[in-house]
């Protein structure tokens, strides 16, 4: 840190040791200005010095100014990347990411700006009962929501439901644990991405206070559960139904914020774009098996291909566009440590929103020793944070600059032996597959209580009405 306010990028460090994203690679140093009000932060001034070297991009005006010119340093798909021997982005995929800020979702755009020409006490419920029961359950349906359930209720042909099946089951064999790496990598981590934190900010989402972070956890969680669910996307599916319900939504969030005269499209771009979907997309489906394999999981090719392309079909559905969907397991991978390379530029958003999410498990619901368990938790998932995001983020998060990983280190040769005797073992992988959805369901249970129904969209109720 270099006086108030002022925060300096460097190379960050995990239990990894310290990684960069390409032997060109240049690492920025950043500096931000910002005016804290009770509502939301605005900022003042941005001042952004590149330590230029041969991969040096000139900067483009008519992208958002959020985008940075260079990519920044990774650290937590940094051993695998190498392994892979994945290249930072081309020019040309520099340049898609920058330009997909700018880009929404058109389809369902459209559908909702008939909604609310129409009337939402009229459209919703077709909606709701277009999504349920399907189109043609709506004599007579009008033709926008017509047009937009015939092209989202016929699978694409590269759908491969046998592969889907199998992604989800390996999902579910990660048991509690990769609903973990979710929370405290991918999601916790990912609020150095300052980009997507302006719309949490300025919704909402972003101004609950100490519940907010949990709460849209939860929410998110409880899509994933529906996804990786048995059929869960097929046609009328939990998955299938949630991840629609969360594509109108973020329309509404779009189009709440787009009319807002805080919103800065000419910095931030359009809320919820393309490279935020499917930046958010891998991180919910893709990262934590991935975090997984370094946490000493273990997994075929083909189980990997198969979740990679669970996270295709979903965000299909989500509206993400086909550039943005990955094809199998490395394709996925690719495209998740692009869109962090140019993602992960924090600010006080980051602090905003990582702290009171970090403090969650002091409030979490254990049916016995709760203080306990409680501080235990605590110090549990910071450590598995810090792992896998190193101590330059933590601090960069305003979270404790290092706690131990003694979770990760405990648990890595459990992993080992537990998945590769599942694979060895005739039926083992089912087995683990079953008792690792009973275990993400009853996680649930800890993270909200027995007597709270969490709601998709509920953190962002209102939205709607105030678009």
């Amino acid at each position: 840190m270099r006086g108030s306010g002022s925060v300096v990028m460097r190379t960050p460090r995990s239990m990894f040791g310290r990684f960069r994203p390409g032997q060109n690679a240049c690492l920025p140093s950043q500096r931000f200005w910002w005016t804290l009000t009770p509502e939301y932060l605005v900022e003042q001034n941005t001042r952004i010095d590149h330590r230029r070297c041969s991969m040096s991009r000139t900067p483009n005006p008519a992208l958002p100014a959020r985008h940075p010119d260079e990519p920044v340093t990774v650290p937590v798909l940094g051993p695998l990347v190498k392994l892979l021997g994945i290249k930072p982005a081309t020019d040309e995929q520099w340049q898609e990411i920058g330009e997909a800020l700018t880009r929404s979702d058109e389809p369902m755009d459209a559908l909702v700006n008939w909604m609310y020409q129409a009337g939402m006490g009229t459209a919703r419920p077709l909606f709701e009962r277009a999504l349920n029961d399907g189109i043609d359950s709506i004599p007579n349906a009008p033709e926008q929501l017509r047009a937009f359930f015939e092209g989202v209720e016929t699978a694409p042909k590269w759908v491969d439901w046998e592969q889907i099946r199998l992604g989800q089951r390996t999902f579910q064999s990660t048991g509690v644990e990769g609903i973990y790496l979710a929370r405290d990598v991918s999601f916790l981590g990912g609020f150095v991405a300052s980009g997507i934190n302006r719309t949490l900010v300025l919704t909402k989402s972003g101004k609950a206070g100490a519940t907010g972070g949990g709460q849209r956890f939860a929410e998110t969680m409880k899509w994933a559960l529906d996804v990786i669910g048995d059929g869960g996307l097929q046609r009328g599916g939990l998955g299938y139904r949630s991840t629609l319900h969360v594509r109108l939504i973020h329309t509404f969030v779009r189009r709440h914020l787009e009319r807002s005269p805080e919103w800065r499209p000419e910095e931030w771009g359009v809320p919820i774009n393309q490279s935020d979907m499917g930046a958010t997309m891998l991180g919910a489906l893709h990262a934590p098996v991935v975090v997984g394999l370094l946490m000493g999981k273990v997994f075929t090719p083909r189980e990997l291909d198969a979740v990679a392309h669970v996270a295709r079909y979903a965000g299909w559905l989500m509206g993400i566009e086909e550039a943005h969907l990955p094809h199998d397991f490395r394709d996925a991978t690719v495209k998740l440590y692009h869109y962090l390379t140019a993602l992960s530029v924090p600010d006080e958003t980051s602090r905003l929103l990582a702290r009171p999410m970090a403090e969650d498990p002091l409030h979490w619901h254990y049916p016995n020793f709760a203080p306990v368990r409680r501080r235990i938790a605590w110090a549990q998932h910071l450590s598995i944070t810090t792992a896998y995001t190193g101590r330059t983020r933590m601090r960069q998060l305003g979270l404790p600059a290092y706690i131990p990983p003694w979770y990760p280190a405990l648990r890595i040769p459990v992993n080992l032996l537990r998945s590769g005797l599942a694979l060895a073992v005739p039926g083992g992988r089912d087995r683990q597959a079953r008792a690792g959805l009973r275990r993400q369901h009853a996680f649930m249970r800890t993270l909200v209580g027995t007597e709270t129904d969490t709601r998709i969209g509920g953190v962002t109720s209102g939205v709607d009405h105030a678009a």
